[in-house]
């Protein structure tokens, strides 16, 4: 039996094969769990309704999280599906190519508010659109995906670390709010992974090699084990554990020099 045998969960954020998301979703149904998956826009149907299929997703939606009315489809959908939602995973970040490439100091307010919206304040209305259903099924477990440059000033994170640290911010307050109905949320701290989101931070590579040389496990991350640790998050297995940050970074965050 899997960990996840009877479970319901949403993935929302899988891009494409070497999406985090896509790990998470995979490890998932290896343990036994019903998912369904979403996408935004045209481009992204098409990488991702094969996915669907190869993965035996029970549904697949359209979703901007940007707006409330395609979160609040997409939970409809859910509702009339499975009668209730067990995880959810919030995948979804974003910042203009710019903001990654110059100072942190020339973001403009635009930018700056578009970056939080979309990459923290989406799993603040995800999660209070999902609250009820998950709600229906006893409780539930919401797992999103952060870095160390919320906690650090990582170069060329820039905006995209302050919006981090803002999404581990509303972690601790959902937390908070969606105890009392049984409901955990937490972040994974994941290393830096060759996914589409990263080719836009000029000097990956180097961030990437500087994790293999100095981290205490000297390697990179795999994504099938930041894929596996979720599985283990959303599930009971961790059912003490809440309001938290995970790092599944081969350990680099604990070294100092």
């Amino acid at each position: 039996m899997g960990i996840a045998d009877g479970k319901r969960a949403l993935v929302v954020g899988v891009a494409n094969d070497r999406s985090l998301a896509w790990f998470i979703t995979q490890a998932l149904r290896a343990q036994g769990a019903e998912v369904a998956l979403t996408y935004q826009g045209e481009v992204l149907e098409k990488r991702v309704r094969p996915l669907a299929e190869q993965c035996g997703a029970t549904l697949i939606g359209e979703l901007d999280v940007g707006d409330d009315r395609q979160i609040e489809s997409i939970c409809a959908k859910l509702r009339e599906k499975w009668g209730g939602l067990d995880m959810l995973v919030h995948a979804v970040a974003f910042a203009e190519r710019e903001d990654l490439r110059d100072r942190f100091l020339n973001v403009s307010r635009a930018n700056f508010g578009k970056a939080l919206e979309i990459s923290a304040y989406s799993l603040v209305a995800l999660a209070r659109a999902v609250e009820p259903l998950m709600e229906a099924r006893g409780g539930g477990s919401i797992v999103t995906l952060s870095y160390l440059g919320a906690v650090r000033a990582i170069p060329n994170y820039n905006v995209m670390g302050v919006a981090k640290a803002a999404l581990e911010a509303s972690v601790r307050y959902l937390a908070l709010d969606l105890g009392s109905k049984n409901i955990r949320v937490n972040a994974i701290s994941a290393g830096p992974a060759r996914t589409l989101a990263s080719s836009a931070i000029r000097d990956f590579h180097a961030m990437a090699h500087e994790v293999e040389q100095r981290s205490p496990l000297r390697r990179a991350v795999k994504p099938e084990e930041v894929g596996t640790m979720a599985a283990a998050m959303l599930s009971d297995l961790s059912s003490g554990v809440t309001g938290q940050t995970i790092y599944v970074d081969v350990g680099y965050n604990v070294v100092g020099m």
